[in-house]
């Protein structure tokens, strides 16, 4: 809660090009994920490994989003 409360004070503080530095590293981690996930090994070309990343990253947000109605349908459902 702690830590929450101070990045939402340190946002309320810092312009847009400093907002956009701070996520930087934790944005650039979560595109890494899907590319170790599509290539473990780093065989493929950096288009390839991208083409595939992105395509596994919309796989999982499909999924989420299919659990998400199916549970929306069995909670108007009881």
């Amino acid at each position: 809660m702690r830590a929450r409360i101070a990045a939402h004070s340190r946002l309320a503080n810092a312009n847009e090009a400093d907002r956009r530095d701070m996520t930087a590293a934790a944005r650039q981690a979560f595109a890494d994920r899907w590319e170790r996930q599509v290539d473990p090994d780093g065989n493929l070309t950096p288009d390839e490994r991208a083409r595939r990343a992105e395509h596994a990253k919309r796989a999982h947000y499909q999924r989420m989003a299919l659990k998400s109605a199916q549970a929306r349908r069995r909670r108007r459902a009881r």
